[in-house]
């Protein structure tokens, strides 16, 4: 269950917070390693089978009061300066539901000399003033492997995230038939570059999943991802 579009959009001076944390890691793609503080955003247009943020979301299984918060955008950014990281990664749910209130936070962030990156499920087209904020869009296009059909494809938000020069496209791979279905959707729409991770909970998982993609990545060209986070402390929430 997710909650309106419509009520999402019309709340442009606060955002929908799931949760800020930090300092910690980014765990993920080409800044991994990185010294960031994160602010995950509730509510979320796709629901993945795997999805390891249910918490952001998925009001049958998580209380929405206590998950979810208006906040004024000068209270969230005075939150995450204070971590004091150069880089702020703003993730969800799905942030692109409230572009209009990101790209204000990230409009402050900037100013105040963060680098920002937006994760994105790729599904809503980037405006083209939070373009202009970001550092990049870690865009991350759901496969079958999600369980959602073909519902999470759309060709005109992947058109414009590739076009737009500050995309990386991060794909989660459960099984070696992935690989096609990557490689159709990097040719259908100039998807580069791409990064692969496994699909995983667990050090251990995150491990066995890296040596079984290696050799696939290096076939495509693809870079590969660890999952860090999962690598330092397991499926632990806030790091």
């Amino acid at each position: 269950m997710t909650l309106p579009l419509r009520s999402i959009a019309q709340r442009t001076e606060q955002l929908l917070v799931n949760e800020l944390f930090g300092p910690t890691f980014q765990g993920e793609g080409p800044s991994a390693g990185q010294r960031a503080a994160f602010l995950r955003l509730a509510a979320c247009n796709l629901a993945c089978s795997w999805c390891d943020s249910r918490h952001s979301w998925d009001w049958h299984r998580y209380d929405k009061e206590a998950e979810m918060r208006h906040v004024p955008i000068e209270t969230v950014a005075t939150e995450l300066l204070a971590m004091e990281t150069d880089l702020v990664v703003v993730t969800g749910g799905e942030p692109l539901l409230q572009a209009e209130a990101v790209t204000r936070l990230a409009r402050t962030l900037r100013a105040a000399g963060r680098v920002v990156e937006v994760e994105t499920n790729g599904t809503i087209p980037p405006p083209a003033q939070l373009t202009a904020m970001v550092e990049r869009f870690n865009v991350s296009p759901k496969l079958r492997n999600a369980g959602l059909g073909s519902r999470p494809i759309d060709s005109s938000a992947l058109a414009a995230f590739a076009a737009s020069g500050k995309a990386v496209f991060k794909f989660v791979v459960c099984d070696a038939q992935d690989a096609a279905q990557i490689a159709a959707l990097q040719d259908a729409f100039g998807l580069r570059p791409v990064w692969v991770m496994p699909q995983a909970t667990s050090p251990d998982q995150v491990v066995s999943g890296m040596l079984q993609l290696a050799e696939t990545a290096l076939e495509y060209g693809w870079n590969l991802t660890s999952r860090l986070h999962i690598l330092l402390w397991g499926d632990q929430r806030g790091r």
